[in-house]
């Protein structure tokens, strides 16, 4: 019986040398232990390049499925349609789940049909649903076609609650046990029920009418006396969910309360699924990415991978509304124009004011963007922490208006300029503070995303009150 060949070493070049031997010592120590060596990800696309499929198995059968899913998404589109015809390997359910939903759609129509169906049928009913909500009609029906019929009715029942509700995220592969069962009696049911999730934390109780009534955690069933009936076990952190609360406010409930698992329910209290922490952390970190984008005003849904077009038509409107609110700032500086043609000083010093403004409000609106997220800026302590950042606009205001005060007196030779700058300066950072926090707050009433326009709108407030404090300071105490 011949030996079956070899697969060539990861880490080895076509020679057999090692090539992370070849990396200098600081480069290898500055690799990150979570993330595929640079090395690798340069052979993979080198063959990539070659169509060298023989090579490119051997590299990616290691990788876990995450790291193949960012490497299918760095790829350039040309390179990726090279790696999806010459990867010997199939994309299976957990690469699936794991790509992102930029590219989604490119890669479901480049799978051949058994390859997606296969795919799909390993995933859970909630990664079955992230990942056709966002495809084409005609897509959407490929991949429920795969799925066996009471797969596909849970995800079609799944698809009929709102987007970014828990509805959405939870999934109906549930755990459960009638309330007058004993350990001994659940964990019998375990070892001989065929379909089991694959990865659960609870065992549910349900009454007759599937209400949920309570779960008990596996580590309590397992440590437990086979006579002990499940109700005497369960655990205080039993919370169901509505299944049309909303994504964000599931994932703070789950970060406030260390929570692992809940039940959901719908509109009749019955149970209809679970949502577990990975979900529920997904939906935190989208939530954080979303303020992240928002707030640099470069679009909810901006992805590396991307074309110039996509990018370009995302950023493009608000760069739109930056260029309205700078020709506003624009028209203050002109009621000013004959002061500042007389006084040249001004023009150097004003965009000091300004700039100082919009950084300050920034920190302050950065803040009070991510307390209103994780609702620990509430009616309760909100005049309190207006009170403060007020309080830190101010010392901060006199602490740079001395500073500037010193500047603008040795570099233009002016007592009464220096005290111009000073002035406008503490005015300004108060104004920002307040305005950092005031105008999120504001947006937030009316119910409107405070991380979508605040930018906008607190630099508008910066840049007017800025100049109009300088400006109009200068013309009255100057001339």
């Amino acid at each position: 019986m011949q030996d079956e060949p070899q697969r060539p070493d990861p880490s080895e070049d076509r020679t057999g040398q090692d090539i992370s031997a070849q990396l200098p010592e600081a480069d290898r120590d500055d690799e990150d232990d979570f993330v595929p060596p640079r090395e690798l990800l340069d052979q993979i696309r080198e063959a990539i390049d070659d169509e060298d499929q023989s090579l490119l198995d051997s590299l990616l059968e290691p990788m876990h499925a995450a790291d193949i899913a960012d490497l299918i998404e760095n790829l350039a589109p040309a390179r990726r349609r090279v790696f999806m015809a010459l990867w010997s390997g199939e994309i299976d359910g957990e690469i699936l789940s794991e790509i992102d939903e930029s590219i989604r759609e490119e890669i479901v129509e480049q799978l051949p049909g058994h390859v997606l169906s296969e795919a799909v049928r390993e995933m859970d009913s909630d990664d079955i649903v992230e990942l056709i909500e966002e495809l084409d009609e005609e897509d959407q029906q490929k991949i429920l076609a795969a799925l066996d019929e009471s797969d596909r009715a849970a995800v079609e029942q799944s698809l009929t609650y709102p987007e970014y509700s828990a509805g959405r995220m939870m999934q109906s592969e549930v755990v459960t046990a009638p309330e007058h069962w004993t350990v001994g009696d659940t964990i019998d049911y375990l070892r001989n029920e065929e379909e089991l999730p694959d990865q659960f934390y609870h065992v549910i109780l349900v009454d007759p009418r599937r209400h949920p009534v309570g779960y008990v955690a596996l580590g309590r069933l397992l440590s437990s006396r086979r006579t002990t009936l499940l109700r005497e076990i369960t655990e205080e952190s039993f919370r169901p969910i509505n299944a049309y609360a909303e994504e964000a406010d599931v994932a703070y409930a789950f970060n406030q309360y260390h929570l692992i698992s809940e039940p959901v329910v719908d509109e009749h209290d019955r149970l209809v699924g679970v949502i577990t922490i990975d979900d529920a952390m997904e939906a935190l970190d989208d939530e954080h990415e979303e303020d992240i984008l928002r707030l640099a005003g470069v679009g909810d849904e901006s992805s590396i991978s991307d074309t110039v077009v996509e990018t370009l038509w995302q950023r493009i409107p608000w760069l739109g509304v930056n260029l309205a609110t700078a020709i506003l700032a624009s028209f203050v500086i002109a009621m000013f124009e004959q002061t500042i043609s007389q006084i040249v000083a001004l023009a150097v010093l004003m965009p000091i004011v300004a700039s100082m403004g919009g950084n300050a409000g920034t920190q302050t609106l950065t803040v009070a963007v991510r307390a209103l997220a994780t609702k620990s800026l509430t009616g309760s302590n909100v005049w309190r922490v207006v009170m403060r950042e007020a309080v830190v606009g101010l010392l901060n205001g006199l602490c740079f208006a001395i500073v500037m005060g010193v500047v603008a007196w040795i570099w233009f030779d002016g007592l009464s300029l220096a005290w111009v700058i000073a002035v406008a300066m503490v005015v300004n950072l108060v104004v920002a503070a307040l305005a950092g926090i005031l105008v999120p707050l504001a947006l937030d009433k009316v119910g409107a995303d405070p991380a979508l326009a605040s930018g906008t709108f607190v630099t508008t407030v910066t840049d007017v009150v800025g100049f109009f404090a300088f400006l109009g300071l200068a013309q009255s105490v100057l001339l």
